[in-house]
């Protein structure tokens, strides 16, 4: 099993700060779907830490579903289900409804079609009050924070013109059009922004 476990130092990193702020905001029971699986760390984590919850994992890259599998069975989770190939920019979505969604460090290595496919998508999938969580860095009116952001951005175009840290204010925009009401954003560790909507 350990030959299929893929790792993301960040992903160990990040996940103590993130689950304080999930924990806050999260129902008391039902089913969280996490956008961009990845490596399958964080979900392992969150659902060992949080397990009157149903976690559901998915990805638009099968080729990480062993990896995700394989955290939750080293974990020892039973409420972990199965990874769900998942194309946010393919609507309608193969899951109809959720009680959460989570969202970490996908929208800037991604065409801004993929923000604005998360974004519909989730104001089609939650219910009335029920929220979507968005980790990961932000530029400001259009500027990044801080010197490290700015590098990244450009390191990330210069990658794929299409990429780019995405502007909080754009995003927010985006998601009021598609029933999502900006309810706070949490600064985190290294100039990371944890930020939630939820469905009108």
């Amino acid at each position: 099993m350990l030959s299929t476990l893929r790792h993301s130092p960040a992903a160990e990193r990040n996940r103590e700060p993130i689950l304080a702020a999930l924990r806050a905001r999260l129902p008391a029971s039902g089913t969280v779907l996490e956008i961009a699986s990845g490596t399958g760390q964080h979900i392992a984590w969150f659902a060992a830490a949080l397990p009157m919850l149903r976690w559901q994992p998915s990805d638009v890259d099968a080729s990480g579903f062993a990896s995700v599998t394989g955290y939750a069975a080293a974990a020892g989770v039973d409420n972990v289900l199965a990874p769900l190939h998942l194309d946010v920019t393919h609507h309608p979505w193969p899951l109809t409804s959720v009680d959460a969604i989570y969202c970490a460090n996908m929208i800037h290595i991604a065409p801004w079609e993929a923000c604005n496919g998360l974004l519909t998508g989730a104001g089609r999938a939650l219910s009335s009050g029920s929220m979507l969580h968005v980790y990961g860095p932000f530029l400001r009116k259009d500027k990044a924070t801080v010197p490290s952001n700015a590098a990244f951005d450009r390191s990330l175009r210069d990658r794929d013109e299409r990429w780019g840290i995405r502007d909080l204010e754009a995003v927010i925009e985006r998601a009021a059009g598609a029933g999502l009401d900006h309810l706070d954003t949490v600064e985190m560790p290294a100039n990371n922004l944890f930020v939630s909507f939820a469905r009108r």
